[in-house]
């Protein structure tokens, strides 16, 4: 076996409408081979995965914990390239192959540094992936702040990065979409020591004033340049069904967290991908007060899981909900695989099959107590081995 082959042996193999005991061969990078065995038993020259799940590697499509990572403290920077790679082995180590990462675009009141923040991280994150320092294959979400002066000019600048796969549309204005609840804004921007509590009423006013001169003509100008550059276009926080008509009439593909169950419906009668938080379904709901992801599942409105605040939680998600007999594994994977993959153009991953990239990850099950609820032995999932075109890089 030369250094370019790889065989995975005794393995639960998740492949994508079935889990089946047995084999997977890796060559130059690719999927090969898959034998189903019928056991458990170790196999020959190779990876003895000693009965763990194999499944393919998560593809991420909106984390926000690389602006964490270089901002760790208010008004503290570490240095974007080493930020840019510790963000990049937290991602891989909980099972992510390919990650977009998600930056904000548009400075508005109190925030004057947002976009400067992105054209720097972006800059790193070309940076690293050229001289391959990151363990997972990284793109570009731009998270587009209409409600901004500077978005449109901003995103002219990073616009034509070739690593931009993502351009997200959204408006953070409290009394609508995400913060319909103004107190649940209050709670974040007071709790988050992001604004003095005597500050908050002006703040508010200041953002709806800006809202109103920026949202609309941005909306439209942002969509016309993603849809021109062949870009994927996703709407964040639509809540109403006159929200999704809007954002079908601009070319939106992807619905990201909708915030009823009115608009996630809508969204996939649109014909819209659906994304939800699985920080969302961990928690049992949402930390804003909206539609929680586990009822969009329930109606089967829900193709998509995002990491967003919490890069383990994908994974812990979907075994979670596959203990709770909410869904079968195979169908867990493709919220976290082959339906994000599928969702950017990114056809070359994201399912266990003959041909497509070696993107695979170890996982084992671990009882972490028992349900005081129901006495069921709680588990929870841990990433075990992490392989990138069939390298290993965690």
């Amino acid at each position: 076996m030369t250094t370019a082959e790889n065989t995975f042996h005794n393995a639960r193999i998740v492949l994508a409408d079935e889990i089946v005991h047995g084999s997977v061969h890796v060559r130059d990078g690719v999927i090969a081979d898959i034998s189903a065995t019928g056991t458990t038993t170790p196999g020959g020259p190779g990876t003895d995965l000693d009965g763990d799940f194999l499944i393919p590697g998560a593809v991420e499509l909106h984390t926000d914990q690389i602006e964490t990572h270089y901002q760790p403290r208010p008004q503290r920077y570490w240095a974007p390239v080493p930020a840019v790679v510790a963000h990049d082995a937290q991602m891989a180590a909980s099972g992510v192959t390919t990650v977009l990462d998600a930056m904000r675009i548009g400075n508005g009141p109190g925030d004057t540094a947002i976009s400067r923040v992105a054209e720097i991280l972006v800059d790193a994150v070309g940076t690293a992936q050229s001289e391959g320092m990151l363990r997972a294959d990284h793109f570009i979400h731009l998270r587009c702040e209409v409600s901004t002066a500077d978005v449109v000019d901003v995103f002219e600048t990073l616009g034509a990065h070739d690593r931009l796969r993502l351009v997200s549309l959204m408006d953070h204005t409290p009394g609508q979409r995400q913060y319909a609840d103004v107190e649940a804004y209050r709670t974040y921007m007071v709790g988050k020591q992001r604004l003095a509590p005597e500050d908050f009423d002006t703040h508010v006013a200041e953002l709806h004033s800006h809202s109103a001169l920026y949202s609309d003509a941005n909306r439209i100008e942002l969509s016309k340049r993603a849809k021109e550059k062949g870009l994927t276009l996703a709407a964040h926080d639509d809540a109403t069904s006159e929200h999704v008509d809007e954002s079908s009439a601009l070319g939106v593909r992807i619905s990201e967290f909708p915030t009823t169950r009115e608009a996630a419906r809508c969204a996939r009668d649109a014909g819209q991908l659906v994304v939800m938080g699985a920080p969302n379904i961990v928690r049992g709901g949402s930390h804003s007060g909206n539609v929680a992801a586990a009822d969009l599942l329930a109606d089967g409105v829900l193709d998509i899981l995002s990491s967003d605040y919490v890069p383990a939680s994908p994974l812990q998600a979907v075994f979670g909900l596959v203990d709770r007999a909410q869904l079968t594994l195979p169908e867990g994977i493709a919220l976290v695989a082959s339906n994000p993959a599928r969702a950017v153009g990114l056809d070359d991953r994201g399912v266990i099959a003959p041909g497509k990239r070696a993107d695979l990850v170890r996982v084992r099950m671990h009882a972490t107590g028992t349900s005081e609820e129901s006495g069921a032995v709680q588990r929870m999932p841990v990433v075990r081995g992490v392989w990138r075109e069939g390298r290993r890089v965690a």
